[in-house]
């Protein structure tokens, strides 16, 4: 049946026999619907949303076979095909072109794309909701859709400004992936960011600086290679956090609020002493200096470097923490002061 034949009332009839008892309804509702185009889309995802996992992996697999738009005309076309390819001849310089042929053939490739678009829009609508047996085939379906597209989404989220490489080494696996960092030099909007999933074993996120929403995080869970992430100063709330979590139990995610002392120590067992300094940074206006050892914030306890990213986590820019530091002189007993710290923020 042609898609513009496709009643919503045909449409309706054949997603219950998604579902039917004989296997052969089933099929023949499924090739149905895979010929009932645009308005077929929405009325699968609601059925993929059911509760029935029969007809929501049959509704999946129907909006996957959208994913992939048809040649144009004249694509491909073996030899004999096409004017003048059955005698050898070329048409004349004058023959008379006929648009009304051409501009349907790409008002047709122009329809079958926006399908694709759409049918990959809800396929990741799917994937991103709570967990279970219907986002984990909707991501599945797309995972497949999205093998050959790697090295594109790599080319563009890098010209959007974000910073990719594959030198990134799990601590807690030993595992080695992509890291993608986006900043405040991000060019894109969110709807680019929905390119990460795109990327193969990517292992660690980190925005920092950027406001996003919830939905924009919630794609993050498409990624199930994903070990680290690292969300400064974006803004998300506490409940878009723990979605996130909740897909990946054994993920370090990491959350702060948007303040940024300008330091670096070693992830290990205390003291928190300081390895790096950043030029400029708030660390370093306050005379913060490598080797020094940091005992508390705010008269808290740091036992760790850890600890001094989490409690720093807990403010944003332009607060103040009184940071209490102990600092080793040759020769003599180490120096204990306090320097009051005003923190920057992540751009």
């Amino acid at each position: 049946m042609a898609a513009q034949e496709s009643s919503a009332e045909a449409i309706q009839g054949w997603i219950g026999q998604l579902g039917a008892e004989q296997f052969a309804d089933r099929e023949s509702a499924s090739r149905s619907l895979a010929a009932a185009g645009p308005a077929a889309l929405g009325p699968l995802a609601e059925a993929a949303r059911g509760g029935d996992l029969e007809v929501a992996s049959r509704a999946i697999d129907v909006i996957r076979g959208y994913l992939d738009p048809p040649a144009a005309a004249g694509e491909g076309a073996g030899e004999g095909e096409g004017p003048g390819k059955e005698t050898g001849e070329q048409p004349a310089a004058d023959a008379p072109v006929e648009p009304s042929l051409e501009n349907s053939s790409l008002e047709n490739s122009s329809r079958a794309v926006a399908l694709a678009l759409e049918a990959e829009r809800l396929l990741e609508t799917l994937a991103e909701g709570p967990p279970g047996p219907v986002p984990q085939i909707a991501a599945t379906a797309l995972e497949f859709h999205q093998l050959g597209m790697h090295e594109a989404a790599q080319d563009r989220l890098q010209a959007l400004g974000a910073k990719i490489s594959d030198n990134y080494l799990s601590m807690a696996s030993g595992k080695r992936g992509l890291e993608a960092v986006i900043d405040t030099r991000w060019k894109g909007s969110p709807e680019d960011l929905r390119l990460l999933p795109r990327l193969r074993n990517l292992r660690h996120v980190g925005i920092h600086g950027l406001k996003i929403d919830a939905q924009t995080l919630a794609l993050l869970g498409r990624l199930r290679s994903l070990e680290n992430i690292q969300l400064y100063g974006t803004g998300v709330s506490d409940e878009a956090v723990a979605a996130l979590a909740a897909r990946f139990p054994n993920a370090e995610i990491d959350v702060r609020k948007g303040g940024k002392l300008g330091v670096g120590g070693q992830r290990i067992v205390g003291p928190c002493q300081i390895t790096q300094v950043v030029a400029g940074s708030a660390a370093d206006r306050a005379g913060l200096q490598i080797g020094d050892v940091v005992l508390s914030m705010d008269g808290v306890a740091v036992k760790n470097f850890e600890g001094l990213t989490e409690y720093v986590g807990r403010h944003g820019p332009g607060e103040s923490i009184e940071v209490e530091i102990e600092r080793a002189v040759a020769g003599k007993v180490p120096q204990r002061f306090t320097a009051t710290v005003t923190l920057d923020g992540w751009d």
